[in-house]
């Protein structure tokens, strides 16, 4: 949908009061504004000044009053993107940052995301190999400018491995409704196997991958709000977790520019690791947002980051330490008595969808319609595969739990107990105890659905 200056009556009152602001805070008007139809709140718009017209883009907050966001604001990530413009490097613009509602507002660079769009395989490789070049330029970048706006240079071996990670565990064990077994065991292990003798640092994306293209090349490189100093390795590791979302192509090719380009000879663990520890990261901020969902979030996308992502992180785990991991079997569908309510309720929500009126309308309609697919398949499947899971969590654990909750409480226990010798045996369990979980939302996982972790030996 897109809206003029006088249709701003459709707007909430916050958001009106945020237009006026920025009108005022440019000296201008907006002519155009169109909301992006995704998870956080996020407006294309035109404003006109001075007989010219310059495209904006808001971007903002998350909108979740627990994580992170205490930590990566809005405003850290306007002044990491105006020092890097600064450096010369492509990032948007950023002509102003508001208070209320919270958000970022700059250029609306040209281009598009996600390389899967690309025309051509050709197209595809000359943007990636761009975007290599740009991150080498980053990891060359002066220190100093960063470290002035308030970004912390590690100073200690595990500091640098570590990274960020005390800030996402800190934020997850003060949000945690639940236990999570899989994250206490993913967290246990990257704790335990930080790589030693590293000491270079550099200014790192953080959440690396992510930019805007056009014609092969790089027109901006965005969403900077992880971004930090600390081991350039760490960024080659968050493209494999970057992969799984916007699919980069054979990543040793990349891996391989990158050395050839910086000079820096990649020790294949040290990537490994740090992807393991990024990807870590997606359970550890939505844990919370499975267990006790805030009103007006998108459930099945945090749910399908949560469990795409805790699968990845126990596959690196599993081929840092070479343990073979095996899908379990899946039960076929079974018919309850609300199996045609829960037909119904997918169907209806499917035509919800199709009368959306608007782009914003059609992504809400379509996030309730996940919801109901994943519920449909939990009437069909999800009493077989809990009895499935209960029955392994008995093996490992000796008793035999009768409630998933339980269970996992147990199975928390077990694994702060245990020693390192029975890593094998619960990466095991815990592969299929997650894959049984994404057997319910996989309806719901849309851009997911299907996707494979490249492996970090081969790139491929």
């Amino acid at each position: 949908m897109t809206a003029t200056d006088r249709d701003r009556s459709t707007l909430s009152a916050r958001w009106q009061r945020g237009f006026d602001w920025l009108e005022a805070e440019l000296g201008g008007r907006i002519v155009r504004f169109e909301r992006q139809p995704r998870w956080r709140p996020a407006f294309d718009l035109d404003l006109e000044r001075g007989g010219e017209t310059l495209p904006l883009y808001w971007r903002g907050d998350r909108g979740t009053d627990e994580g992170i966001n205490s930590v990566y604001t809005l405003e850290r990530e306007g002044k990491i993107l105006q020092v890097l413009e600064r450096l010369g490097l492509p990032v948007p613009h950023v002509h102003a940052f508001c208070n209320d509602p919270l958000g970022v507002i700059m250029d609306r660079a040209p281009g598009r995301p996600n390389l899967a769009t690309c025309q051509d395989e050709a197209e595809r490789r000359a943007a990636r190999d761009h975007y290599i070049e740009l991150l080498v330029e980053m990891h060359a970048a002066d220190t100093a400018p960063f470290e002035a706006i308030g970004l912390e240079r590690p100073t200690r071996p595990d500091q640098l491995g570590l990274a960020d990670l005390p800030l996402w565990e800190g934020q997850y064990r003060k949000a945690k409704r639940q236990p999570e077994p899989l994250v206490e065991f993913a967290t246990r292990w990257v704790r335990a196997n930080v790589p030693q003798g590293r000491s270079e640092v550099t200014f790192v994306a953080g959440d690396s991958g992510q930019f805007l293209f056009e014609a092969g090349r790089v027109t901006a490189i965005i969403d900077l709000e992880l971004a930090y100093l600390g081991d350039p390795a760490a960024d080659l590791g968050a493209l494999f977790c970057r992969d799984l979302s916007e699919p980069f192509g054979d990543l040793s090719e990349a891996v391989r520019l990158y050395e050839s380009l910086s000079g820096r000879a990649l020790d294949p663990s040290v990537v490994r690791y740090h992807a393991a520890r990024f990807m870590l990261v997606t359970p550890m901020a939505t844990a919370h947002f499975r267990a006790d969902p805030q009103p007006g979030l998108d459930v099945a996308q945090y749910t399908s980051w949560y469990l795409v992502y805790a699968q990845a992180t126990l596959e690196v785990i599993a081929e840092a330490a070479g343990v073979e991991l095996v899908a379990p079997s899946l039960p076929e569908p079974r018919a309850s008595r609300l199996t045609p309510a829960a037909r119904s309720l997918v169907a209806s929500v499917e035509e919800i969808r199709e009368g959306a009126g608007d782009d914003f309308r059609a992504y809400q309609a379509e996030s309730a319609l996940r919801l109901a697919q994943a519920l449909e398949r939990q009437d069909s499947h999800g009493a077989a595969l809990e009895a499935d899971d209960l029955a392994d969590a008995a093996r490992l654990l000796g008793t035999h739990p009768t409630r998933w909750s339980d269970a996992d409480r147990a199975l928390e226990e077990l694994i702060l107990a245990a020693p390192a010798e029975r890593d094998g045996e619960l990466l095991r369990f815990l592969y299929r105890h997650i894959l049984r979980q994404k057997a319910i939302w996989q309806p719901a996982l849309r851009e997911f659905d299907g996707v494979r972790l490249q492996s970090l030996a081969t790139g491929s």
